[in-house]
């Protein structure tokens, strides 16, 4: 696509061209199951409309519209944004699963990180008031890291999770 843009319009300045390819790939992309030739079409017939109107955000292509030049370097772009988005689309899967991976990367080293820290002082509080409130004996927490604290709270919370079901 970033080819084929450097390719086209020799004629246009670089705002108009950049203005012309961003308007493209935008139609391209609103009008995925459209064929090349039709957002072609669409494009010339909504820019006839325009500038007809004397409001085309594009009067310079008053000039250009019907030359064939112009019109096989918008097919052209047209193509390559076509092909840019069908890969993209089929990347997708691809994508998501690396994000996915991402995630349970980050989240592993977060419990790497956390099972050689200390456990912080709300941690601790918090591990004290659930022992008290569910009679529960406490454990030796000096030797306890962050990580394993967050599990012990979290079993705490599991075990009486009927308790906060059945406060009605």
């Amino acid at each position: 696509m970033y080819q084929t843009k450097n390719r086209i319009y020799q004629d246009f300045d670089r705002t108009q061209k950049n203005g012309v390819c961003n308007y493209l790939r935008a139609l391209v992309k609103q009008n995925p199951d459209l064929s090349c030739e039709k957002i072609l079409d669409k494009f010339i017939e909504d820019e006839n409309y325009y500038l007809e109107l004397g409001a085309s955000r594009f009067p310079f292509l008053a000039d250009f519209i019907d030359k064939n030049e112009f019109l096989r370097d918008t097919e052209d772009y047209i193509k390559a944004c076509k092909k840019y988005y069908d890969y993209k689309e089929k990347q997708q899967p691809i994508i998501q699963a690396q994000k996915e991976f991402e995630k349970k990367k980050r989240k592993f080293l977060q419990e790497v990180k956390m099972s050689k820290e200390k456990p912080t002082q709300k941690q601790l509080y918090y591990y004290d008031r659930l022992c008290k409130k569910y009679s529960i004996d406490k454990k030796d927490t000096n030797d306890l890291s962050k990580l394993d604290l967050r599990d012990e709270i979290e079993r705490i919370l599991n075990e009486h999770s009927n308790d906060y079901k059945n406060i009605d």
